[in-house]
């Protein structure tokens, strides 16, 4: 679009003209300064020659965290939750995923993630009132196979995971007709689905949640140790895709992660970015990190619990980073059911 379309006083746009400036888009490439010293304008002109500019490419106002905190903006915050389906995990969480955003759960192998994952695909199905989204999901592999007999198990034990939900609730819903499942071998692939298939699921309100397991995989695999530079512009590029996904359908994202051990003295990871005394790192560093709103870490402890006949490893969940939640853990297990919360051991009072 041409400087001449737009709503200015023709002194304006007629210095633009005169700066070699003639495509509106090419006024956000420069800072208020720069077009000052360019078009010799004034620095209000300039002000008013931007908010016209900003105005054309955005068509959504900007919110404030001013405009969030008073409930000004339920677009935004509109109190629904996705649940982890259960009360212990949804704790740690205030209730569970938010309905849009780019949320990491990282965690070495045999950690718990893909438990977690598959639970969510038949949580977001429940009505709003049972903390789901009434909606399908979207499961796409890009290491193993997808784990479909340990789905129907899952499927098969809602009634006893979910004892909150009205058993007639949890039968009317057709849980594994619900999830779609993607795989993709490589980044091709993976962009492909993200770009074309996605969209139409999304259109046709068939999902609401998108898992990715893993997002590391093929960023690990397709790209040398010296091709940092070219990774990073792929990761951002896929990330980019999400984040427009995310907006325009609001729609959780669940991204799952590998991580990395953390090399004695490198600091790279510290202010808030990984787990309180862990020594890994979810994978992808910086360039992965400041694209996530919300980092979830699990990880493997030792030991065992046990419930009625079935025992399981300990596991921890810890929320890393996120702009609504304070730093919290709990601990959980895996069972046949699917992954419950384990309540905390009772405070000891100092003073006995």
């Amino acid at each position: 679009m041409s400087i001449e379309q737009l709503e200015l006083n023709p002194r304006i746009i007629k210095a633009v003209n005169n700066a070699n400036i003639g495509v509106a888009r090419d006024i956000l490439k420069f800072s208020g300064p720069d077009l000052q010293r360019l078009t010799r304008l004034s620095a209000s002109d300039v002000h008013h020659l931007q908010t016209a500019v900003a105005a054309l490419f955005c068509q959504k106002p900007p919110v404030s965290a001013l405009q969030l905190y008073r409930g000004e903006c339920p677009e935004w915050d509109c109190g629904l939750r996705v649940s982890l389906g259960c009360p212990v995990l949804d704790g740690v969480l205030r209730g569970g995923l938010l309905p849009w955003g780019l949320t990491e759960l990282a965690g070495p192998s045999g950690a718990g993630k893909s438990q977690l994952a598959m639970q969510l695909c038949l949580s977001v199905q429940y009505p709003a009132q049972y903390g789901g989204l009434g909606s399908g999901a979207l499961y796409i592999c890009t290491e193993d196979s997808f784990p479909i007999r340990r789905l129907k198990q899952l499927q098969n034990e809602q009634p006893s995971l979910r004892s909150d939900v009205p058993p007639d609730v949890v039968s009317s819903i057709c849980f594994s007709d619900n999830i779609y499942v993607e795989h993709a071998a490589d980044l091709g692939a993976l962009m492909a689905c993200v770009s074309q298939r996605v969209p139409v699921l999304l259109a046709q309100g068939r999902v609401r949640l998108l898992v990715v397991d893993s997002v590391a995989a093929l960023f690990r695999s397709e790209f040398q140790a010296d091709q940092g530079l070219e990774r990073s512009r792929h990761l951002t590029a896929f990330a980019t895709a999400l984040h427009k996904l995310s907006a325009s359908y609001q729609l959780p994202i669940l991204c799952v992660n590998q991580v990395t051990d953390v090399m004695e003295g490198d600091s790279n990871h510290d202010a808030g970015l990984r787990p309180v005394d862990s020594k890994v790192v979810p994978a992808l560093g910086m360039a992965w990190a400041n694209q996530v709103m919300v980092r979830l870490m699990v990880t493997r402890l030792p030991g065992a619990v046990s419930m009625g006949t079935q025992s399981s490893a300990r596991r921890r969940l810890e929320v890393v980073f996120a702009p609504h939640l304070a730093r919290d853990s709990c601990l959980f297990g895996v069972w046949r059911e699917g992954t419950r919360g384990l309540p905390s051991p009772p405070t000891q009072d100092a003073s006995s």
